[in-house]
């Protein structure tokens, strides 16, 4: 298997598609936070420390991913390309977002908003793990610590922490409610279906048929 963040494979479309599935994501992000009807866990936190220091949602989202990425180095983890992408062009494009997306609205629009921003996060995510270039800080994280501890699952610790930064965020102030239900309840099967779908093939996979993703989440 190719090197995560290796280039020599087909670099213009992998570019491509990692930076269109981090804009993506960030605008799916925005699309959640207007709808008003609760964001996924991460979100929640960063919400809730956007409400408590006045600082900027995209803000928020570019420190705390600094953070995390900070804790990859007692796991021994070592970012792509795409990690490190990942913890600026969200922010900013999220934050660019909101500024040309008005809030409020009937319900029947901020539902839309809801659906909309859910299905374009399972897209998204698709299109950024399936370029190759690495994943996101938050996704390492767990990763990482599975690594570290082999007896945990990756389940138990995905569980964990997103209770955890859930609970923190909503404590902060942050905004869960039917959204955040129906995040937890959809993501996995839209990632499931994206991954594989814009998963740039491993040259070292082509001739058995194989398709080389990183598992979602």
């Amino acid at each position: 298997m190719a090197k995560i963040g290796n280039l020599r494979h087909r670099p213009v479309r992998r570019l491509t598609q990692l930076y269109l599935g981090l804009a993506l994501y960030g605008i799916s992000m925005a699309l959640m936070i207007r709808s008003g009807l609760g964001l996924n866990p991460w979100d929640v936190f960063h919400q809730g420390l956007s409400e408590r220091t006045g600082l900027s949602f995209g803000t928020v989202t570019i420190v705390v991913g600094a953070v995390v990425l900070l804790l990859w180095i007692p796991l021994r983890q070592r970012p792509g390309l795409g990690t490190v992408s990942n913890v600026v062009v969200i922010g900013l494009v999220v934050d660019a977002t909101l500024a040309l997306l008005p809030a409020g609205g009937p319900l029947w629009i901020r539902i839309g908003l809801l659906v909309t921003g859910i299905v374009a996060n399972g897209a998204a995510t698709g299109l950024y793990l399936g370029a190759r270039l690495g994943p996101g800080p938050r996704d390492g994280l767990m990763t990482g610590f599975v690594a570290r501890r082999p007896h945990r699952s990756i389940r138990l610790v995905r569980t964990v922490i997103e209770i955890t930064v859930l609970a923190l965020g909503f404590l902060l102030g942050g905004t869960a409610g039917i959204g955040t239900v129906a995040y937890a309840l959809a993501i996995g099967p839209l990632a499931q279906f994206f991954v594989p779908l814009f998963a740039v093939p491993d040259p070292g996979d082509l001739g058995t048929g194989r398709v080389a993703a990183q598992p979602a989440g």
